[in-house]
């Protein structure tokens, strides 16, 4: 674990920007890495074949269940849509579960579903419902646009999903229509008190923060967590194929902190886990918490944990490497489970330290965020 420890260690350091009062917030949380080996050497069932070349171990799968969306959300995709995977092409709902079960047999203990928009699919219900039942798995978890989620999660709450990530980058309807090219945002804000009164927890606000569109809206919301159990997430923009990047539309994490530090003075770094992807905060007399997924400015690597399958079968192990594998054609052709941990084991052992950087990054060739998943 040598090399983990080593680039976490890193990678804090190089945080510090000069600015005091962002160390002082920040300085508060340290990460363990000897947290993360005492894990591994408790957990006897972790296979190698969910440890990189890193030490870094994989125990946590993100599922894309389907391409399709109910929104067009301008960081997405493009104006005109995108190609979608023709419906046969598509992992079918006991493909899912045996690669599901694969994983899990193997160590992964959370997976977390994704898409496109999950709720479309018509049988989420009963993926959710077969996927709580394997053995070793502990968080069943969702991202989601919240457009249909109110009126399914009572049922999805008893199919086993524990917790769920709502994405809404603005509170004012006229910029939601906008940016999504779609109406729904009192749908997004019911479906977020619904998740509240039915004691999921954590329930997650994602917010794609984009200089001129909804940068000035950071502190409103903040006030969500003041009396709701809500964790605000303001994500970096990031670039995907179709989606327009341009770093003078990125607001870094450094700047969305300080806005939010001259407000809320009482912010206070919390401990986060090695593997977290978010710098979370809490503030005082607020009952949620506020944090930051700083992907292009302060990447997260060395502890980064997750993998993807994606709806067509291909199997991802970084979000930003163009890099996929096939396991939904092997697995038709009749691969054993040994023979499908051979291909996922090996694409994990060819992860990188880290991704590209967000200018490579913007000019390497990948698919858009909804044939990845979100």
């Amino acid at each position: 674990m040598g090399s983990y420890c080593t680039a976490r260690s890193a990678n804090h350091q190089a945080g510090f920007s000069g600015n005091l009062n962002e160390y002082s917030a920040r300085a508060f949380a340290t990460t363990s890495c000897a947290s993360l080996s005492e894990d591994h050497q408790k957990d006897n069932s972790v296979s190698d074949m969910l440890v990189d070349s890193f030490g870094r171990l994989h125990t946590y799968l993100r599922i894309s269940l389907t391409e399709r969306c109910n929104l067009r959300c301008q960081y997405c995709m493009p104006a005109d849509g995108v190609e979608l995977t023709p419906s046969p092409q598509l992992l079918t709902k006991a493909e899912i579960l045996r690669l599901a079960n694969l994983f899990v047999s193997s160590g992964v203990n959370k997976i977390r579903l994704t898409g496109g928009e999950p709720t479309v699919r018509k049988d989420i219900e009963d993926i959710c419902l077969e996927l709580s039942n394997l053995k070793g798995l502990k968080t069943l978890s969702m991202t989601t646009n919240g457009i249909a989620l109110a009126r399914k999660l009572p049922k999805l709450k008893k199919c086993g999903l524990t917790s769920v990530n709502i994405s809404l980058d603005t509170l004012i309807p006229a910029k939601f229509e906008f940016m999504t090219r779609r109406q729904g945002h009192g749908k997004v804000m019911d479906s977020i008190n619904a998740a509240i009164d039915l004691g999921l927890n954590p329930v997650k606000v994602n917010c794609v923060v984009m200089r001129g569109f909804n940068d000035d809206e950071i502190c409103e919301f903040v006030e969500l967590t003041r009396e709701k159990p809500i964790d605000v997430r303001f994500i970096e923009f990031m670039p995907f194929d179709g989606n327009v990047w341009n770093v003078k539309k990125l607001v870094p994490y450094s700047e969305m902190l300080d806005t939010v530090m001259k407000q809320f003075t009482s912010l206070k770094r919390v401990q986060d886990h090695p593997t977290d992807t978010a710098k979370n905060f809490t503030i005082e007399g607020h009952e949620g918490r506020v944090s930051f997924i700083t992907s292009m400015t302060e990447h997260f690597c060395a502890g980064c944990n997750r993998l993807r399958l994606l709806a067509d079968g291909n199997f991802k192990v970084c979000l930003f490497g163009p890099s996929e594998i096939s396991l939904r054609d092997p697995l038709r052709r009749g691969a054993e489970d040994h023979e499908l941990r051979e291909i996922i084991g090996a694409a994990v052992k060819r992860k990188k330290a880290s991704h590209a950087g967000m200018f490579d990054i913007a000019k390497t060739a990948n698919r858009p965020m909804i044939h990845i998943g979100g």
